[in-house]
């Protein structure tokens, strides 16, 4: 459920480039922007004056240079390794048509991803959106322009149960909000209002090994009930991935309790430590009771919680259900919480 593409150091060893005519994505790795060590030759025509680079531009300034259509000035900032997966006539070619209309953009999340930063812009019109990582020299080492589809019905929808947050502590919002670009649950109207929620330190969400499930930060933390309730599922046997980014497709939500509220919601905690689940089926739960541990149990890529509100016990047939929280309108991509 953790689709965290971009996760660890981002040292990637294969490249991957995808282009259609309606959207791009560029992923690569860090590229070596070292010299080569070569000693420089020597210039009779040292009197001449030497062209001065232009300014490198700021992440905030790449919307606007994309509807300026100043596709070169963008493309020297492209990292190596991105610049020999698009030619700049290809980057041109899919570019200029994806955003003829889009008329402004507006930043919907800042996200650090160890050690780099993504954002992601929508259009003034909700129907595209651009994300971009760059690293601290302004450098981008991915892109992607992404058509978006809004459900505004089901957005306007709220649960009629008030949501506490669901741990102690302060949190952080992988993936969260109502586009597919801050959350990638959007488009499936069974998951459309999940959140991806993990533990992150000076924007890292692990220590040490990073195959290791001990070494993030979300691993073993105590995970709540978010509001009273029956719990009506518990799994409870599944083992959590080794090495870390080993995920299990076959039991998605890996360990995971189900709470029913009574009118017709039922919030959902998946990923949870194997043998950690402190509750059975038929008991009766109270907003901050203890339902297990923080584990990387099931279709995830590392130690995170997945919870949702659905108006059916069944993950997969029901449908998700805009959370009402007690203390905030919305937990979108890139906020940090702070819970009690």
């Amino acid at each position: 459920m953790n689709n965290r593409t971009m996760k660890r150091n981002i040292v990637l060893l294969s490249l991957i480039c995808a282009l259609s005519a309606g959207s791009m994505t560029v992923f690569a790795g860090a590229s070596n922007t070292t010299n080569s060590g070569s000693p420089a030759k020597a210039s009779t025509q040292q009197n001449k004056a030497v062209p001065s680079k232009p300014a490198l531009f700021t992440p905030d300034q790449l919307p606007k240079l994309l509807l300026q259509e100043k596709y070169e000035r963008i493309y020297k900032q492209l990292s190596a390794a991105l610049k020999k997966q698009i030619p700049l006539n290809e980057f041109k070619k899919v570019g200029i048509p994806f955003h003829k209309g889009a008329g402004s953009y507006k930043l919907s999340s800042k996200l650090p991803v160890n050690g780099l930063q993504r954002y992601a812009w929508v259009s003034s019109k909700g129907d595209k959106g651009v994300e971009a990582i760059f690293d601290s020299k302004h450098t981008i080492h991915s892109i992607l322009f992404k058509p978006l589809q809004k459900y505004p019905q089901t957005d306007a929808k709220r649960t009629k149960t008030k949501f506490q947050l669901p741990f102690h502590g302060n949190w952080f919002t992988f993936w969260g909000g109502t586009n597919a670009l801050v959350n990638y649950h959007y488009e499936h109207e069974t998951q459309r209002y999940a959140y991806d929620i993990v533990m992150e330190k000076n924007g890292y969400s692990y220590k040490g090994d990073v195959s290791k499930n001990e070494s993030y930060y979300a691993f073993g933390q105590p995970i709540l009930a978010a509001a009273g309730g029956k719990v009506v599922a518990v799994v409870n046997d599944i083992a959590d991935n080794v090495p870390v980014g080993v995920m299990n497709s076959a039991q998605p939500a890996g360990n995971h309790v189900i709470i029913d509220h009574g009118n017709g919601e039922f919030s959902f905690y998946a990923h949870l430590q194997k043998g950690s689940a402190l509750v059975q089926v038929g008991d009766v739960v109270k907003a901050g009771d203890d339902l297990g541990k923080c584990g990387n149990s099931g279709n995830s890529s590392e130690a995170h919680l997945h919870f949702q509100v659905s108006d059916g016990a069944d993950l997969f047939t029901s449908k998700s259900i805009r959370v009402q929280w007690k203390d905030a309108d919305d937990y979108v991509q890139g906020t940090t919480i702070k819970a009690p």
